[in-house]
């Protein structure tokens, strides 16, 4: 059967994650119902990260297969007018191998929190940054986000209801920047615990707001427990940007 890879774009605002739920909208069931439009199939695809409720993505990565050797350029033109009406786009379609999985051949993937930085609420971007009026020292959050690099039992930023099998990870980039109104927090690692982005951005933004050092992240990690993460950051600001193969 021929299989594909697909790059989506979508605004996680309306669907309940990505992942297929029989009484939920989601991105999957949105994408497969896509497909049975167009060809009549019913396929079950396959994603590199299965984001949370609210969660965007200007990178995300799916594989598919096909009863029909269809060109890419068709599929990816097809799902897209099927989707009018839907915040999802297929940005690009190729033909891979048999053996080719957008989740299993990963080997990185790519997340940029955004945090809107400024006294006045976000109307063009709503329910895609977090808002945060006080002002927050990047440099510091920054600094403090280098101690999260590397290979690390990440217990403390886990969601209790993570299925990993291990909470060790290597966490290769953490970066934050400002870039005008907002803080920009970038992270990059081959793969990551449930919320795990979400806790470390909640965390660091205390360390933003003055209210944590540098070494009270450090001793946050090292406690190896969920209850020394700091507040978790909404979904609102969150995106998967891109995947590594």
């Amino acid at each position: 059967m021929p299989r594909y890879r697909l790059t989506l774009e979508y605004d996680g605002s309306a669907y309940n994650g990505f992942q297929a739920q029989t009484d939920q909208p989601t991105v999957q069931g949105s994408v497969e119902a896509a497909i049975t439009a167009f060809c009549g199939e019913t396929v079950r695809l396959a994603a590199a990260g299965r984001t949370d409720t609210g969660v965007h993505a200007t990178g995300q990565v799916i594989s598919l297969d096909l009863e029909k050797a269809w060109p890419a350029q068709t599929v990816m033109n097809a799902l897209n007018a099927h989707l009018v009406g839907e915040a999802i786009a297929v940005l690009d379609c190729e033909g891979v191998e048999d053996d080719w999985h957008a989740r299993f051949s990963a080997t990185g993937r790519r997340y940029l929190y955004r945090i809107l930085n400024r006294p006045g609420p976000p109307a063009l971007d709503a329910g895609r940054v977090w808002h945060m009026r006080k002002s927050m020292d990047a440099d510091a959050m920054h600094a403090a986000a280098q101690a999260l690099i590397g290979l690390h039992d990440f217990t403390t930023f886990r969601d209790v209801n993570c299925q990993s099998k291990s909470p060790e990870k290597t966490l290769d980039v953490a970066s934050v920047r400002r870039v005008g109104e907002e803080v920009h927090l970038v992270f990059e690692a081959r793969s990551f615990l449930h919320r795990q982005v979400r806790s470390m951005t909640g965390t660091l933004a205390e360390v933003g707001l003055g209210r944590w050092t540098i070494d009270d992240v450090a001793a946050a990690l090292a406690a190896r427990d969920r209850a020394a993460c700091g507040p978790v950051a909404p979904s609102t600001g969150l995106y998967l940007t891109g995947v590594v193969y």
